[in-house]
């Protein structure tokens, strides 16, 4: 399946317009690529707020190698700032004690290709899910949604849909679910 992206931009049009001075394009690299940073940092041992720092300290090498003027980017826009941001959190790891690696332990580590490929892959089966909930139609829609992400239990869906007991809201959920699941797999 293609990504479903709202906006896409050249690699090298965005270093064009990072070299020119554009806020726009740096405003462009949080909103496509702060998230899979995100997600990196979170998944080991960060916070917000680390995910938040790495990614500025990233963004920050990437515009003063673009304004020194003879940057040359020899691979995907993303993994380079995917691969900056996985260095430097290392080494903050390594430097706050919480990661102790050896050279060997390091080399054993997820390459930054395998893991973009890994993002990727489950983002753009979340993208999925979302189209075939959205194409599910209601109350199917509200049911699972309010089962799974809100977390009420099926005597709360029981009494907001007006079903005689929670076994009929149960068996509902589990006719949407079928069909659910038709929607995504075909």
């Amino acid at each position: 399946m293609n990504r479903v992206q709202e906006e896409y931009r050249d690699d090298q049009e965005i270093l064009r317009g990072i070299a020119e001075g554009s806020t726009t394009e740096l405003e462009y690299l949080y909103t496509r690529y702060y998230p899979m940073v995100y997600q990196l940092i979170v998944k080991n041992s960060g916070e917000e707020d680390d995910a938040k720092d790495i990614f500025q300290e990233a963004v920050i090498v990437l515009y003063d190698k673009v304004q020194s003027g003879n940057f040359v980017l020899s691979s995907k826009l993303g993994t380079f700032i995917y691969s900056v941001c996985r260095r430097l959190w290392l080494k903050r790891l390594n430097k706050s004690d919480r990661l102790i690696l050896n050279t060997q332990e390091q080399d054993e580590l997820v390459g930054v290709e395998d893991d973009l490929a890994e993002y990727y892959e489950r983002e753009d089966q979340f993208l999925l899910m979302e189209q075939s909930l959205h194409l599910l139609g209601e109350p199917c829609q509200t049911i699972i949604s309010d089962f799974y992400l809100h977390n009420l239990s099926m005597q709360e869906i029981c009494e907001k849909f007006g079903y005689t007991n929670a076994d009929n809201a149960k068996n509902q959920k589990y006719k949407c679910l079928q069909r659910l699941k038709k929607l995504f797999f075909k």
